[in-house]
This record gives structure tokens, C-alpha cells and sequence, in this order.
């Protein structure tokens, strides 16, 4: 990993100056640093169409990929969402990415250093409804305005690669990988419960739902709707995903961490439950790591997904039918009750140790994990012990422990068993294995690991993204488009009213002939999670042009893995999770030889900027409105002369701390803009932009 100290020799030494400018220095081993007429960079000449501009210094990586794969070197930074102006963040992440292909084009490596745009999403159709204007129109506009900011930095892209993942010749091949997914058994559809808008008639991400339950755009009240959906099987891969992260030495630990975390293997047991119906025997099996507080359970909580409640419902009167389908549809996740929303079953399941009677819980808390069902212990469960409260459902203490001295808060940490029992005295630990063993003996129950991580749900009710190769036949079912018939192409041809999604309107696109019996037939309106067009677009670049195939497996395993990839941590989890779950399905398809797609992994800190807040209500000022030239050297409110808060945070438009790129290099020049950014602190942290600290490397430079 390149340190602080490295880039300044390299910059020192001539990397973002031009290539004869570079030879020069190196050509003279007596040069240091860098003299030049300060006038040059000044920001009314020319320097940097003469010398740094990208365009008279391309990166271009050989087509002699053979003689080029033992001394490549393979950086990339994450491909900007093209929203129309480049941020300074974007602006600090390609600086990086620049100085370290440049460094290792000096040390003699052959660099391959792409760009491209993660082109699909929501905001181009939000720009459609508000700005009457058509996503691809507005997407273009915008690729083109950053594809110039970028090429006004001096950033060296070799943009003869260069990608859109909106170009039917690149979403041909995430349908391609779709398709293999789906031929693998990897991808399924599956019933999910989506935050669904009444009015605007659409599916509305978490994000999209405010506090109290409303919509964000129509102010509707947000129901819960269940819908079949696109998912695809990452748990298979979840043993690969966790114990492959240890191999990873050029990950910082923290990443790993967090992947590791989010998969989450646990050891426990499956135990089952009888249910009692009138007509015959139902089992229900839950998950625990805790079998030791079995004793203490005293309801039975299941995922509003599990298949298991219109099973069991059937055994119910018709009132109770209607009561629990009503609440499936229109309970509210998002209210102050989160945690404790949940509905009675109407059936109980008996205790396998005891025989009791437990009353069977919709809970909204448990999650789509294991068996999607857990056993409830509101006196040794955080959760179950709310969940339990709003409820008026007993708790039951079977473990003691000293170091819990509030008895109104549940008892967490392993301890000495209690009412539990022939097993009351033993040790927790010795009370699972103990309890372990007696209900495999009952034949009621058996040892299981299972993984946090879910199965990635892809489906998108929305226009603007990668249509879903799928179509469906009255005859047939479910049929795959043939490969040679990619891609299937979004019409352009469509209406944007903000109601539902425009590709379910669009009957000649809908409508279509079966593959197999070549009758009527109709195709899924789905469109992709953008996070699959991102988990693919690094092997992309390694063979962007090709037409005949996703890329040449030669040439892909040649120039893969990516030797250092630079980003947020932002994406540390999902992304980064998704590209790697990609790598490894495509390395068992035999397309490629890699495992995992990024040797290294740089994640850059944040750009934080001033921001001013009134005193008392804490909100924010517009810098304009602020006194610096107070006697006492505190910025004050010229409204009203009060003191105001001075805090720094991440740039953002809400809180008027945000600095246009494109000012600081019509002011300064790119260069000295891109030196600031990186002599201001380590890559790794948060760096605190300040205009006053451009004046420093203005100085060294000149």
C-alpha cells in the first residue's frame, strides 16, 4: 500500500507531469523536486492542455496481454454513478487511483487503469417524473459532462475502455450472467414483503419511508405488500465468501471484519415444535444457539415470510384469517413500535421437554434466517423481552447469574440453570450440551450451522435498469431468453407519470412468443439491483470491446485479479460482497481462473468540510450568512450577532459545505487542486478541505 511520504516522492519526482516533462526529471538523477516558473501555473495559462492533460498522456495497456501479464499492474478506483458534476470526494478517490498508476508506470509495470459509469438507477427515473425529461437523455447529458470534469483533472483513464452499464453491448452480459445463474440453480423467485406506495402505485426502498410510515414523494401511508421476486443464492457460497476473506492480506482488517460480521456463521440447533392443530400433526423448527434457556420459552415468534403462517392459518376460524392477512398487508415497520410489531397466530405449538402450551407469534423482528422461526425467552432475549412487554406475554427465568442485578432486564450472559428441570444446577455451557444431546435422543431436533447472510434479492419494480431475461408462458412456465437472443433492450418508447412502472404499461414490450412452444407469452418487468451491473464491470474492462463473449478467458485470467481497488467504505459490505459471490460463481462456470476479484483494497477516508449551526436549534447556515471579522475571532450570525456552532462534516448540498471541483481548478489549476487533496492527510483518513490550505502546495509547486 502506497504511503503519504511515497506519493510525495512520486509527485516530487515528476508523476502528474507530463512524459517528457517526467523524462527530464528522471533523466537527471541530480533533480529532487520539481522548479518550474511559478506563471505556469498560473491559472490563466495553459499548462495543462500542453503538458498534464490525459489525452497527450494516455494509459493505454498493450494488446500483447501475454508478454504484459507478468508485469502488470491492474488500479481501479470505483466507477462514479453519473449524477452530472463530479464532488470532491470523486475528485480525492481518482486522484489516488491517478498517482498510483502513474507511480507504477514509472517503476516499469504495465498499467491498466479503466473508467467507466454505473450508469442504471433510481435517480435518472426520479429526473424523469420532475424534469420531463427521458432517463437515458438525462443519463447521457451527464456521462458526457463527467467524462469531461474528469479529463479537466489530468486524471490519466485509458478511456479506450471506457463503459456504461446502460449500453445494451454491457447489460447484454450481465443477462448473460443471469442466465448462467439461473441455469446453476443460483437464481429463484421467491415471495418477499417490499414497502409499497398506494397512490404512486410502486415499491419504495427503506430509505424512501420516512419516520412515520410515509411515502416520500406522495405522502401516502406505506403498507406492507408481498410480491414473488428475483433473489439469488449467495448463501451457497456463503463457507467460500467467509473463509476466503483470510486470504485476503491487502484488505484492512476492519473491511474484513465487517464481511465476515455480515455472513455470520452460527453454530446451534434445530428443534421441533408440534403444533396443535384439529386435523393431524404440523411441526414448526426454530433455530437457537441458546438451547440452555429452553426452559424459559414462552411463545414462539415467526418471519412474516415464512411459508409456515398461510400453512397454519388454515387451521384458524375465518375471522382470524382475515385479522392476520390484514395485518400482513398493512403493519408498519417504520413506527415507533419497531421491534415489537407482531400478531397472534391463532395456534399454539407444544413444548417438546415440557408439553406447554406456546402461543405462536407474527413477529416482525425475526429476520429470513435459518428456519425463520425462533423460540421466544423475553427473560434471557433483548428482543423477545420487548417484543414480550407490548405483548402482556410471561417470562420465565431459568438461568441465574450475579452480575445482572436489575431483575426487570433480561439476563443475557451464561450463568447457573434454573427452574429447567432434571438440567437445573448445571452450567450453561454444560446445560447446552446436555440439552443438546437429550433432544437429538428425542429424535426432536438436530445439530445445524447456518449463516446471517440472505440470499440477494435482485428484482427492481422500476423502469431504468437491466431487464430480467425471463419470460412466462401459460404452457411453459418460467422460460430463460436463449442466450442468443441477448439482450433483451429496454424500449425507449415509454411514458413516465410516477405511477407503477413504466415497463408494465408498455404492452408491445410485454408481449412476446415463448422460446419453447412459441406461443403468447409475456416478460418479466422486473428490472435488476444495480449492485449486479457493479459486480462484474472490473473483468468487463479487461476485454470492453468484445462482442463475441462476456470477455476472452485468456485475457481476463491474464490481467485478473485487480491489483489494488480504491473506494468508500461505504461499500465495504454489499458491493464489495456481491463482486466477489460473482468472481467465484463465474470461476466454477469455468469462465475464469481468479477466485477473488481485488488483491488490495485502498478505502479512502471522507472530505469533510466546514459546517455552521445555530447555537440552539442546531440548524444550519448558509456560510454567507456567517461574521468572520467579530473582534473576539468567533463566527457569528449576521442576523442576529449570536455565536454559531463550527463542526466539520461530510460535504453535502443540505448543509452548504459542498465545493465544486471545477471552481478549485479554474482557481488553482488541477494539479495543485489534486496535490492539496493529497498532502492534507493519508488516503486512509478523513481529510478537512480548507481554501487556506491550497496555498501550501501553490507554494511548493511554484
Amino acid at each position: 500500500m502506497l504511503t503519504l511520504n511515497c506519493m510525495k516522492g512520486v509527485l516530487r519526482n515528476g508523476a502528474f507531469g507530463s512524459r517528457n516533462l517526467r523524462s527530464a526529471i528522471l533523466s537527471n538523477p541530480s533533480i529532487r523536486g520539481v522548479n518550474i516558473n511559478a506563471q505556469l501555473f498560473n491559472s490563466r495559462t495553459n499548462l495543462q492542455a500542453r503538458f498534464f492533460h490525459s489525452e497527450n498522456n494516455p494509459t493505454k495497456f498493450s494488446d500483447d496481454y501475454e508478454a504484459n501479464s507478468k508485469n502488470k499492474y491492474y488500479v481501479l478506483s470505483m466507477f462514479p454513478y453519473p449524477s452530472g458534476n463530479l464532488h470532491m470526494g470523486h475528485m480525492r478517490v481518482y486522484t489516488i487511483s491517478d498517482t498510483i498508476a502513474r507511480t507504477m508506470t514509472m517503476r516499469g509495470f504495465k498499467v491498466l487503469h479503466p473508467m467507466g459509469f454505473d450508469a442504471f438507477g433510481l435517480p435518472a427515473e426520479n429526473a424523469a417524473i420532475e424534469r420531463n425529461i427521458h432517463p437515458n437523455e438525462w443519463t447521457r447529458q451527464n456521462i458526457s459532462q463527467m467524462r469531461s470534469q474528469l479529463k479537466d483533472l489530468s486524471i490519466n483513464f485509458d478511456w479506450d475502455r471506457e463503459i456504461s452499464t446502460c449500453d445494451p453491448e454491457y447489460y447484454k452480459w450481465t443477462q448473460f450472467i443471469f442466465l448462467k445463474l439461473y441455469q446453476a440453480g443460483l437464481a429463484y423467485r421467491a415471495q418477499s414483503i417490499v414497502n409499497w406506495d398506494p397512490v404512486d402505485l410502486t415499491v419504495l426502498a427503506d430509505e424512501q419511508v420516512d419516520s412515520n410510515g410515509l411515502s416520500w414523494r406522495s405522502n401516502a401511508k406505506v403498507e406492507k405488500k408481498t410480491l414473488t421476486q428475483w433473489f439469488l443464492k449467495v448463501r451457497d457460497y456463503a463457507n467460500a465468501l467467509h473463509d476466503d476473506l483470510d486470504s485476503l492480506e491487502g484488505w484492512p482488517s476492519n473491511v474484513k471484519s465487517m464481511q465476515k460480521e455480515w455472513i455470520s456463521p452460527s453454530k446451534g440447533i434445530k428443534i421441533s415444535f408440534d403444533v396443535q392443530v384439529p386435523h393431524g400433526e404440523k411441526l414448526i423448527q426454530i433455530f437457537t444457539t441458546r438451547p440452555d434457556t429452553i426452559f424459559g420459552a414462552t411463545f414462539i415468534g415467526i418471519s412474516p415470510n415464512s411459508e409456515l403462517i398461510h400453512t397454519l392459518l388454515k387451521h384458524t376460524s375465518e375471522k382470524n384469517q382475515r385479522e392476520v392477512h390484514e395485518f400482513l398487508e398493512q403493519k408498519n415497520y417504520h413506527s415507533n413500535l419497531a421491534g415489537t410489531v407482531g400478531k397472534k397466530l391463532g395456534v399454539n405449538a407444544i413444548h417438546p421437554l415440557t408439553n406447554e402450551l406456546l402461543p405462536i407469534y407474527i413477529c416482525e423482528y425475526v429476520l429470513d434466517y435459518g428456519t425463520k422461526a425462533i423460540m421466544g425467552v423475553p427473560a434471557h432475549d433483548v428482543r423477545d423481552h420487548k417484543f414480550a412487554q407490548v405483548h402482556s406475554i410471561p417470562k420465565k427465568s431459568v438461568i441465574s447469574n450475579d452480575t445482572e442485578k436489575d431483575t426487570q432486564k433480561p439476563v443475557t450472559e451464561d450463568g447457573v440453570l434454573v427452574n429447567s428441570g432434571e438440567f437445573t444446577g448445571l452450567t450453561s455451557e454444560e446445560a447446552r450440551n446436555q440439552i443438546t444431546k437429550a433432544i437429538l435422543e428425542k429424535k426432536r431436533g438436530e445439530s445445524v450451522e447456518y449463516f446471517k447472510i440472505r440470499d440477494w434479492l435482485i428484482s427492481r419494480q422500476r423502469y431504468w435498469g437491466t431487464p430480467i431475461p425471463i419470460i412466462y408462458c401459460k404452457s411453459c412456465g418460467e422460460v430463460p431468453v436463449p442466450f442468443e437472443d441477448l439482450p433483451v433492450t429496454l424500449p425507449l418508447d415509454v411514458s413516465f407519470t410516477g405511477k407503477g412502472n413504466a415497463l408494465s404499461s408498455h404492452s408491445d414490450w410485454v408481449n412476446t412468443k415463448c422460446p419453447s412452444c412459441h406461443g403468447h407469452a409475456t416478460r418479466e418487468t422486473d428490472t435488476m439491483d444495480t449492485f449486479v451491473d457493479s459486480s462484474w464491470y472490473y473483468l468487463r474492462f479487461t476485454d470492453s470491446k468484445n462482442d463475441k463473449e462476456i470477455f476472452d478467458k485468456k485475457i481476463a485470467s491474464e490481467l485478473m485479479s485487480v491489483d489494488i481497488y480504491i473506494g468508500g467504505i461505504e461499500h465495504a459490505i454489499l458491493h464489495l460482497l456481491y463482486a466477489r459471490f460473482i468472481t467465484k460463481v463465474l470461476n466454477n462456470e469455468g469462465l475464469l481462473n481468479c477466485k477473488e476479484p481485488f488483491k488490495a483494497l485502498l478505502t479512502q477516508g471522507l472530505v469533510n468540510a466546514k459546517t455552521y449551526r445555530e447555537s440552539g436549534s442546531d440548524r444550519v447556515i448558509h456560510p454567507d450568512m456567517i461574521d468572520l471579522t467579530h473582534k473576539d475571532g468567533l463566527p457569528r450570525h449576521k442576523k442576529d450577532g449570536s455565536i454559531v456552532k463550527v463542526s466539520w462534516e461530510k460535504m453535502s448540498k443540505s448543509k452548504y459545505n459542498g465545493v465544486n471541483p471545477a471552481d478549485v481548478i479554474k482557481e488553482y489549476g488541477a494539479d495543485i487542486a489534486r496535490l492539496c487533496v493529497l498532502f492534507k492527510a493519508p488516503p486512509e483518513v478523513s481529510l478537512e478541505w480548507d481554501v487556506d490550505g491550497i496555498e501550501g502546495p501553490k507554494r511548493w509547486v511554484a
